[in-house]
């Protein structure tokens, strides 16, 4: 198929106008796949490789050969932001054809939304939150808005793969489509898809149709990658240490910092003057941190200010103005970030993008360089990792740079792998179970238990919720009044839980602190969680600010501009890592590999690493004696198995190890004194391995874990149900555990031979 010709003339027009001088991949593979069947489509490449046109080229000249009755297309993405965006790209596109673009979410014009309830076509881009709200209040409208819709474009899918949120929308999109009475083609869009199949999977779930996979030639991936490591304080790790290192070849790139108090932020602060670039941090507290530390730089150095801040806490006026800023190809600003600018918004010519220390996931790295690289420039990201010198009696965790083990682990699961994160499909999401109820009945009105149960548990990510599981979430609803039961015996929102639907904070899934609005004057700064008393410093958007006055009924601060450093707090919570990553990690301390991105400091501190992971017999030997009863044991697993080790060893092995001290620390490791040998240690735990246990027994007598937003209004046994077998990843637990006995029998053997 000649996929060009087969484009409706002004698709065809645009193309001249825009100087193409042909058609990418993608846009070829994406048109044979849409044109060529009526299944759904996942288009998996790069980051600025023209994915939204290889979607809607095809399916808008679908739309003028045969012009649907309805709203034809819904756009749904997971920011504002991106919409925004994707509007004035779409708007431009469409106009000419007079096919109206709408915008629908909480900053859009309320005279469209308007326009379109009262004649329904074109493209609806919705966030959804927006979605969740339209389906409550517009309960009525919704056949006439989308009776005739012939797709759904889900536009950064990758984001909705591993959370509430992303099932959420596919049950919106199922409850839309059944109100409705349609059927359209799904098409998922993505730069990072990790296990392509499965995610077709989620993308089809429900449909009735297949998803097709496009296979194309997306040309060669160019990086241009550096990893340098600082320690906070000087000597760095190459200092004395006659070493030939390799760097890469960066333009302008030094593996030196100036003379400063912390090396890491000055070596950031000399490689973005004169350039456009971004610096992600893990964290809103550490974004807020490095903000204040360049622009304080800038001071001593008596330059112009040239950082802003961009993070999920701040006013919409400052994220807005960081992104006008982006896309302005004269600017050379730098904008400090977290995920928030991780998503595909244009922000134009950017030249280089820094990361602070590892991200948690392959995919968060793929997604933050893919920021660089446009306009025919290579990818190109700089990490910078941060950590203070080891106590001179620091126990031997210490000694191990992590994060630099992770970032070259996240690098090279995706060079030689092309790992990425795969869906998390397998979790029991009661608090969802309970919030799509709630939605159901706010929108629908008065039904039986049994309509409301045919509406409610057949939405796909519901498959492992039984229909015992769901008439106990209604009789606890029931006991809490946040349903009732009217005289006829149906079920309508209660007084309580009307209290909650009618919010708009209802319509998201993600988990939200109580916050307060921070202003200064007339100006609205952002939020924070806990305000401090009056006359205390708060840091938000990149600047330190004392309290002058703190309303807790209207939840408001006021504050005034002063200089200083402070650390600033909104309830960041770490990421979840996967298995595989700590598994690479091990093997980055046992190769003797050399990684070609890495720079001096970098490679000396690795240097160092191995050798201390070597000496202290790490290798082979996950439990490593640090004197004493004292043990610490490296089991290299992701965060849901670490999460479940953890509870099993205290839990099930507690007694029988003599174990004392076990306390959460980090994702890497568990230190905890124990009165037993090495080998009686793998020989107990793989005991209790082996036995058939209830994985409610790893949760604690009287605990109730509530991990998702809606978790304290679901059952108790309910909640420990679903943090026991959706949660805890205990299978990968149990097979890591059973494999330490076996390696330790090889190990003893071998030393005896």
């Amino acid at each position: 198929m000649n996929v060009f010709d087969r484009y409706a003339p002004f698709i065809q027009d645009y193309i001249y106008r825009s100087g193409w001088q042909a058609l990418r991949g993608v846009q070829n593979a994406a048109g044979e796949a849409i044109f060529g069947t009526q299944d759904n489509v996942l288009l998996t490449a790069s980051t600025a490789s023209g994915k939204t046109e290889a979607a809607f080229f095809p399916i808008l000249t679908l739309l003028e050969e045969d012009p649907p009755n309805s709203v034809g297309v819904l756009y749904i993405a997971p920011l504002k932001a991106l919409i925004n965006d994707q509007f004035e790209r779409l708007g431009e596109l469409c106009q000419e054809e007079g096919i109206p673009v709408t915008r629908w979410h909480g900053d859009a014009p309320q005279s469209r939304k308007r326009e379109l309830l009262k004649k329904p076509s074109g493209i609806l881009q919705i966030t959804p939150e927006s979605l969740e709200s339209l389906m409550i209040n517009k309960h009525m409208e919704i056949p006439s808005l989308f009776g005739d819709l012939r797709f759904i474009v889900i536009d950064e899918i990758h984001s909705l793969l591993r959370g509430d949120r992303g099932m959420q929308t596919f049950c919106l999109i199922e409850r839309l489509c059944r109100l409705a009475g349609c059927s359209p083609r799904r098409i998922g869009l993505s730069a990072t898809i990790g296990n392509p199949e499965e995610a077709g999977r989620f993308l089809a779930a429900g449909s009735g149709r297949g998803t097709i996979i496009p296979g194309f030639d997306g040309g060669k991936e160019v990086w241009r990658l550096s990893m340098e490591h600082f320690f906070n304080t000087a000597p760095q790790a190459d200092e004395g240490k006659n070493i030939v290192v390799e760097t890469p070849v960066l333009e302008t790139a030094t593996d030196t910092a100036p003379k400063a108090a912390d090396p890491g932020i000055g070596y950031i602060f000399e490689h973005t003057r004169g350039k456009k670039c971004l610096i992600f941090t893990n964290s809103r507290e550490e974004c807020e941190a490095v903000c204040q530390s360049l622009r304080q730089y800038c001071e001593v150095n008596h330059e112009p200010d040239r950082f802003l801040i961009h993070h999920g806490n701040l006013s919409a006026s400052y994220r807005e103005s960081a992104e006008e800023e982006m896309k302005d190809d004269e600017s050379l600003m730098s904008v400090c970030a977290t995920a928030t600018l991780e998503l595909g918004i244009d922000i134009g010519k950017l030249e280089r993008a820094f990361q602070i220390d590892a991200p948690f996931t392959v995919s968060g790295f793929l997604q933050r360089m893919g920021r660089t690289g446009r306009r025919g420039n290579p990818a190109q990201m700089w990490f910078v990792m941060r950590e203070d010198h080891p106590e001179p009696r620091a126990m031997l965790p210490d000694m191990i740079p992590w994060h630099l083990i992770q970032g070259i682990a996240l690098v090279q699961l995706y060079i030689e792998e092309r790992f990425v994160e795969p869906p998390r499909t397998e979790r029991l999401p009661y608090s969802l179970l309970y919030h799509q109820t709630m939605s159901t009945l706010a929108s629908c009105g008065e039904m039986t238990p049994g309509e409301l149960a045919s509406r409610v548990l057949p939405l796909s990510c519901f498959h492992r919720i039984s229909q015992e599981d769901y008439r106990i979430l209604l009789l606890h609803l029931l006991e809490i009044d946040h349903i009732s039961r009217t005289e006829n015996g149906g079920l309508i929102v209660g007084l309580t839980g009307e209290r909650i639907v009618n919010n708009y904070k209802f319509y998201a899934v993600f988990q939200e602190n109580v916050e307060y609005s921070v202003r200064s004057g007339p100006e609205e700064l952002g939020t924070i969680v806990k305000p401090p008393p009056v006359g205390d410093k708060i840091a938000i958007a990149g600047r330190v600010w004392v309290v002058d006055e703190v309303d807790h009924k209207k939840r408001e601060v006021y504050c005034t501009l002063v200089k200083g450093n402070i650390p600033a707090y909104f309830g960041d919570v770490a990421g979840d890592i996967h298995t595989h990553i700590l598994e690479r990690m091990y093997k980055v301390l046992c190769e003797e590999k050399n990684y070609p991105y890495l720079m001096r400091h970098a490679v000396c501190r690795l240097h160092d690493a191995r050798d201390t992971f070597l000496k202290s017999g790490i290798k082979g030997h996950p439990l490593v004696h640090l004197g004493g009863n004292m043990w610490v044991l490296f089991p290299w697993l992701g965060s849901y198995a670490f999460l479940a080790l953890e509870r099993f060893l205290k839990i099930r092995c507690g007694n029988r190890l003599g174990l004392r001290g076990l306390n959460p620390s980090s994702p890497y490791y568990l230190q905890f004194t124990m009165k037993v040998s090495e080998e009686a240690f793998y020989q107990i735990t793989a005991e209790e391995a082996k036995k058939d246990f209830d994985p409610l027994e790893l949760v604690y007598p009287k605990e109730v874990p509530v991990f998702e937003k809606y978790d304290e209004y679901v059952p108790e046994q309910l909640v420990r149900k679903g943090f026991a077998l959706g949660v805890l990843d205990i299978e990968g637990m149990k097979q890591r555990v059973l494999s330490w006995e076996s390696l330790y029998r090889e190990s003893h053997l071998s030393g005896n031979s």
